[in-house]
């Protein structure tokens, strides 16, 4: 079986060599595409296998099989004519309004895609190394997974700041609490390269899915939104490759419609999601929310949008910053309107380097049902595994890590761990969730540096914000 690792890594130093492939996203940008063509293919000779009458939204020349499969086919300046004046202008402008259900899903993952790479023998090489995985061999479809990984790995350096990819350990702990089941909608607005939607898959599929029938609802009940191209491309991939023939993604900014708009009809039952978090979001994305709530910290415009899109009876699973829990201001005023409509029932308070090697910065969990008000917050602290100083790259987080905090949820007693505080304390402390452990001693509560830099960072926001309705109160009075 393929080594998947040491593919990338060939790939990637072919890219290094080529004169227009510039820097990580780039390069990671270069072999999604391919790679989407290449489990595409793999997946319509499953179709074509159980339907004689499946035709292929891609015109026959410019599918994998009839140009890259062959390592001794095209290549030089005629492979880069190929690619440049005929397969990329006739994907982007694909006829979405014919019958064919794929031809939306491979126009959207071309729209915006770019062929970098300059030399024809170079992108040759590279089409011959992703030649050496067998996509099609069921035994092997696990290194898809692979590979994925050592991208995300990459994408540490290509990523802007807010961009954090989620440890597949706590997706799978998330989802796993939430419980979705099937012909529930499970929603994920900002969804990166689908870890969360690829957990909620897996979790159905073990308990729920039996029959033909029931995949359908499972494909029709899954949606994302992501609103960057490059892990918008990583999760259609791997939403095919997971068996999600027609993929419910949109390429799209989940922030950019006013709240207000959205109807009964488009809530959902389930929310699991990673918002983006330590960034701002483009000018005027605030006029969306209303007045009382504008701010352009995207953590809390996404914490809007999860109450206003669970349907009553909704759950959610999220993780947001340790800024989130206390700030004040506009953040309150958002964290009071989520413990009046929802009951925000747990908090698991994360340990350091969880999200290592993205970010050090201190991050929860939190999950809430919809359509009744918080009367109290159970909050655990999950531990490091012992002889643990913090997580890292090369001691990452790992599912069993949550055993013990998975045998208390459903039999919930005050420990060292755990903890619970009433809604009157929350409201006599403005909103404010950064609730210290009670069992732990003053010399454990000191802050750390990363907690020091939240504090910082979210009073210079309050600052901002102050100011803004300071100079629109000096505006409206003329």
């Amino acid at each position: 079986m393929a080594d998947i690792s040491n593919i990338v890594k060939s790939i990637q130093n072919i890219m290094r060599t080529d004169t227009g492939v510039d820097g990580d996203a780039q390069r990671i940008s270069q072999l999604v595409w391919m790679l989407f063509l290449k489990v595409f293919d793999a997946k319509e000779e499953e179709f074509e296998l159980e339907s004689e009458n499946y035709k292929s939204p891609i015109p026959q020349k410019l599918r994998w099989r009839s140009w890259a499969t062959d390592d001794e086919g095209l290549t030089g300046e005629e492979l880069m004519l190929f690619i440049n004046n005929e397969l990329f202008p006739t994907l982007k402008e694909l006829d979405i309004t014919t019958s064919n259900a794929y031809a939306p899903l491979v126009k959207g993952m071309f729209e915006d895609a770019y062929n970098y790479m300059k030399s024809g023998t170079l992108l040759r090489q590279v089409v011959n190394k992703l030649e050496e995985i067998h996509f099609d061999n069921l035994s092997e479809r696990h290194l898809f997974n692979d590979m994925y990984e050592q991208i995300l790995k990459d994408l540490q350096s290509a990523g802007n700041a807010g961009e954090y990819y989620t440890p597949r350990a706590v997706t799978e702990f998330i989802v796993q609490m939430v419980d979705p089941k099937l012909g529930e909608k499970v929603f994920d607005p900002a969804c990166g390269t689908g870890g969360f939607l690829i957990s909620s898959i897996n979790h159905i599929m073990k308990s729920d899915v039996k029959t033909a029938e029931d995949k359908k609802t499972l494909e029709h009940t899954i949606q994302g939104i992501e609103k960057k191209q490059l892990p918008y491309m990583l999760c259609l991939t791997n939403l095919i490759l997971h068996d999600i023939e027609t993929p419910n993604i949109r390429h799209d900014n989940s922030l950019s419609y006013p709240l207000k708009d959205i109807t009964p009809n488009e809530r959902v039952d389930c929310i699991v999601a990673n918002p983006p978090f330590g960034g701002t979001e483009e000018q005027g994305i605030e006029n969306n929310f209303p007045a009382t709530y504008r701010t352009r910290e995207t953590a809390d415009l996404f914490l809007l949008l999860f109450i206003q899109m669970l349907k009553p009876r909704g759950r959610a699973g999220i993780v947001l910053p340790d800024g989130t829990l206390f700030g004040d201001g506009v953040t309150a005023r958002i964290k009071e309107k989520l413990l009046e409509e929802c009951n925000l029932h747990t908090i698991v308070r994360l340990p350091n380097g969880i999200f290592a090697p993205y970010t050090d910065i201190n991050t929860n969990l939190l999950f809430f049902t919809k359509g009744e008000p918080t009367k109290e917050i159970w909050y655990y602290e999950q531990p490091l595994p012992q002889g643990y100083k913090k997580y890292t790259k090369t001691k990452p987080v790992k599912l069993q890590d949550f055993d013990e905090l998975k045998k208390w949820w459903n039999d919930r007693a005050e420990n060292e761990q755990a903890y619970k505080v009433s809604i009157d304390t929350i409201k006599a402390n403005n909103f404010n969730l950064d609730v210290k452990n009670p069992h732990k001693g003053e010399e454990e509560e000191e802050l750390t540096t990363n907690e020091i830099i939240d504090k910082i960072e979210a009073s210079m926001s309050k600052s901002v914000e102050l100011l803004e309705e300071i100079r629109g109160l000096a505006n409206a009075r003329g």
